[in-house]
């Protein structure tokens, strides 16, 4: 016998030796003895059943995924219905596995005596000329439907075809079946031998998903044209190739959405190199020269910068994913320019500050929480930690020092901080954190919750919507209400810097609180007047903004009431649609239509009440 286990088991051939090596390897035959030596000489060695347990290992380990008969395909001959099977019960695939093997090595024949006659070998005969065979023997009729039907890319239907010979579509039914028969009967005989050895060598090629256009480019042949047909012999051979199916130009073993999601199983931990993630779905019968292209087609799987990385559907989890990869802090704009999907940078920036997935480790960087670190909370912030390290005062040099070689920030700015409120100078000339004189917060005559065009978002955050106006397109700064305001922690006589990618937007409170130009903001936007900016403070000093464009002409009422609120979502009646807008300004779950109304009127929400009473 000159027939090696590789030679009987196409799966063997693909997977990856790394893989086969620790399962298959035996202390009693050579390295790498299932492609080296005749089976019948390792069977001779350790044994039948020895040979036969490192296979059922291999087929446990690495092949659970794929039919019997894939994986032995003279299953097909000797157990046609077990053969269709994925592997069982480890018993039971021993005992088929052993029953092959040892049929085969009964079959080897002796060595024929000296002078025997030797039967004539078959001629060599292409196998797009085997296949033409079968459909010379057609009429026309037949071929035509063979051609234009079983085969054909873009089906004809029924109908046409019994209009084109004029019979009926049951009639065209049966003929289909008749030709199925005929070339299935054919495939079990003698003359189809080569066409069915070359079948089982392709299933051992394409693996259990390969590009579609693989399939004919797997041998040169593939290409030609069947003369009877005036087909490519690729499409003839895949209607032979059942158990694929054909899905986003993936031929995919067994059923696609199964083999997607073992894939993404394989990185629900997190990120894996690439290399890495090659062997991992190699496992899974994927060879290892499409496994890349595998990846990228996975739904929520990427291949990003060398590692495959979960993929979800949130920016969160994206931004997650890209900062886990690059190992190092990341800009909102580096971090957008990775995920290289429709995300606003705004967008993006509001998640990275509101999710404590993440953690602000720069004035414009951002890392995962997980991997610990100083938070940064703006210069000001910055600056009296410093001091309460110091033990309560320390010189204006040494913490400029200090920050500018940490953080991404300039010496005039730490200085400029320095010397503004919040610190005084002691009397070497250090600074300190100023005193309090008020030992309680600003209360404002209303607060929050009774403020017009203030709004709680889901997360607790207070935001206050801005009507887009010419004043605030040209430049214009613009008031602020008193109690969003004392909301943000200000209270007459202060001042708050808040940060935005294109500079500071400083609001301050003399004789009312005022917001500084919002311009830049605006023009990130493209908004015009009529659209709605919802603004709010971070805790790290940062402005957050989320842009609304004007509501739709048309807009049903109530939905132009919720537009106001920053709710365009559908709803299904009134009673959610008051739901909604009573959670937006402070009431309790469950109040009244009559409470919401009042709510409303006492905050001097007009337009919302307009929409409201229509």
């Amino acid at each position: 016998m000159n027939l090696s286990l590789s030679d009987i088991v196409p799966p063997l051939r693909w997977t990856a030796p790394s893989q086969v090596e620790p399962i298959a390897s035996d202390p009693g035959l050579p390295d790498a003895w299932w492609q080296a030596i005749p089976l019948d000489r390792a069977c001779a060695a350790v044994g039948i059943e020895r040979v036969v347990s490192r296979l059922v290992d291999l087929t446990t380990a690495c092949w659970g995924h794929l039919a019997l008969g894939d994986i032995l395909p003279l299953l097909r001959f000797t157990n046609p219905q077990e053969s269709l099977q994925t592997p069982g019960p480890r018993e039971a695939v021993q005992q088929l596995f052993a029953d092959v093997i040892g049929r085969l090595l009964e079959t080897e024949p002796a060595e024929e005596p000296s002078g025997a006659p030797v039967a004539p070998a078959l001629p060599e005969r292409p196998i797009p000329e085997i296949i033409d065979e079968v459909f010379a023997r057609l009429d026309d009729r037949q071929r035509a439907i063979a051609r234009d039907r079983l085969y054909a890319e873009q089906r004809v239907t029924l109908d046409e075809l019994a209009q084109r010979f004029s019979v009926t579509r049951e009639r065209i039914r049966q003929i289909e079946r008749d030709l199925r028969d005929h070339v299935e009967s054919w495939l079990t005989s003698p003359e189809a031998g080569p066409l069915t050895a070359h079948l089982t060598w392709l299933r051992g090629r394409l693996g259990s998903a390969v590009p579609a256009d693989d399939l004919a480019a797997a041998v040169p042949w593939h290409r030609a044209e069947l003369a009877t047909l005036g087909i490519p012999t690729w499409r003839f051979l895949r209607t032979l190739l059942t158990g694929y199916d054909q899905v986003d130009g993936w031929l995919v073993a067994g059923g696609a959405d199964e083999l997607r999601e073992k894939t993404r199983q394989l990185f629900a931990d997190g990120p894996r190199p690439l290399g890495e993630a090659v062997s991992l779905v190699a496992q899974l019968g994927i060879r290892e020269d499409v496994a890349e292209r595998w990846l990228a087609a996975v739904p929520h799987l990427r291949v990003l910068e060398g590692h495959v990385v979960p993929w979800p559907r949130s920016v969160n989890d994206k931004a997650e994913a890209v900062l886990a990869v690059a190992g190092t802090a990341l800009s909102p704009e580096e971090i957008q320019s990775r995920i290289g999907e429709d995300y606003s940078l705004v967008g993006i920036r509001n998640q990275l500050t509101a999710d404590d997935r993440f953690l602000r480790l720069d004035r414009n960087k951002y890392g995962l929480r997980r991997w610990g670190g100083e938070e940064y909370l703006g210069i000001r912030e910055m600056i009296t930690r410093e001091i309460e390290r110091a033990g309560g005062e320390a010189s204006v040099s040494t913490i400029v020092s200090s920050l500018t070689s940490r953080y991404e920030v300039s010496e005039s700015s730490v200085r400029a901080y320095a010397g503004g409120p919040g610190f005084e100078r002691t009397q070497r000339g250090w600074i300190r954190v100023a005193g309090q004189e008020q030992a309680e917060p600003y209360q404002p005559r209303r607060d929050v919750s009774m403020t017009r065009r203030c709004f709680r978002s889901r997360d607790g955050r207070w935001w206050h919507r801005v009507d887009v106006n010419p004043e605030h397109l040209r430049g214009s700064g613009s008031p602020l209400p008193t109690g969003f305001a004392a909301h943000l922690g200000m209270a007459p006589g202060g001042q708050l810097t808040a940060s935005t990618p294109s500079g500071e937007v400083v609001i301050s409170w003399h004789n009312q609180p005022t917001m500084g130009s919002i311009r830049p903001v605006l023009a990130g936007y493209n908004a015009s007047e009529g659209d709605h900016v919802f603004l709010t403070v971070s805790d790290g000093g940062e402005l957050l903004t989320r842009f609304l464009p004007a509501a739709t002409p048309g807009l049903a009422a109530l939905n132009r009431a919720l537009h106001l609120i920053g709710y365009t979502a559908p709803v299904a009646s009134e009673a959610e649609g008051l739901r909604l807008i009573g959670a937006r300004i402070g009431l309790p779950e469950g109040a009244a239509r009559e409470e919401i109304m009042a709510r409303l009127r006492d905050r001097g929400d007009r337009d919302i009440l307009n929409f409201l009473d229509s």
